[in-house]
């Protein structure tokens, strides 16, 4: 098993000033980061921070995500083509960084809503646009985790079940699911079925609380989680997302605007810690 914080509490590029906490990260022990790889215009950069990471002993996923103007399920083939093309570039600089997994909600656009539920002709578009991108996973050797999300932020994937039959329907072996646990509290009624759906088709998991801040020290039902995982036997990256101030831009979509732990390293070793305990009961 392999532990990883992601990025996103702290900032959504890869800049110079990135160093002290990548540092700090390896320090606290982690031995994964999870990037954010939304500037698709520059691989070249990915690339010289996958080499400094190298350097650093950090392995990494990427992250990505489409909104409205490059949405994979529009019925404007225009923005459908967008949408397909702008997730084969970030699969390019996930794999220029060195990153094992692309996670994310990159199959619909975040936080577009119609009104209803995914239509069959939605459905349709949405198999179709991720076999594309799958086929160029493959060729890049980066592995899609799609990342369903709870219905205050997407109307297309919401539970696990929804998320395994759309990996059956795309039928493609670099086509995975992510887990996310602040996404099951809300939408599942049951966390071990809803783990044991995706066996087969797990590729990576967010550990994350109810309220987006320590892990463990919230409401998410923590025993079910960590029992169903080790259930299926699951043994990828298991990576921290928490959310907090520092990054003012994402605040809109996360909607967190008050501190809900000591500090970013409080919530990065408390988490690892917690993660770790819990895996070393029931993975021998």
């Amino acid at each position: 098993m392999r532990f990883g914080m992601n990025l996103l509490m702290w900032t959504d590029t890869l800049s110079e000033s990135m160093l002290p906490l990548l540092e700090e990260l390896k320090e606290v022990g982690f031995d994964l980061i999870e990037l954010p790889c939304f500037d698709i215009d520059d691989v070249n950069n990915y690339a010289r921070w996958g080499k400094r990471l190298d350097e650093l002993g950090l392995a990494r996923t990427g992250t990505a995500i489409r909104g409205a103007d490059d949405n994979p399920i529009s019925a404007d083939p225009a923005v459908r083509r967008r949408g397909i093309d702008n997730n084969k570039r970030n699969l390019d600089c996930c794999a220029a960084a060195g990153c094992t997994v692309m996670a994310g909600p990159f199959h619909s656009g975040l936080g577009v809503f119609s009104g209803k539920g995914p239509t069959e002709d939605e459905w349709k578009r949405g198999v179709e646009s991720m076999r594309e991108v799958a086929e160029h996973a493959e060729k890049v050797g980066v592995t899609l985790g799609i990342e369903y999300l709870n219905r205050f932020e997407c109307y297309f994937l919401n539970t696990a079940a929804d998320g395994a039959r759309f990996c059956r329907d795309v039928n493609h072996p670099r086509c995975k699911m992510m887990y996310d646990t602040f996404h099951a509290h809300i939408e599942e009624k049951s966390i071990p079925d809803a783990i044991r759906s995706l066996k087969g088709h797990l590729a990576h998991v967010h550990i994350s609380e109810n309220d987006r801040s320590t892990p463990g020290q919230g409401n998410v039902r923590w025993p079910e989680n960590f029992d169903a995982l080790h259930e299926i036997g699951y043994d990828g990256a298991m990576v921290i997302e928490a959310f907090g101030l520092a990054l003012e831009k994402i605040v809109p979509a996360t909607k967190i605007w008050r501190r809900m732990y000591q500090s970013e390293r409080q919530l990065a070793s408390d988490g690892l810690r917690f993660m770790k305990t819990e895996v070393a009961k029931r993975w021998k």
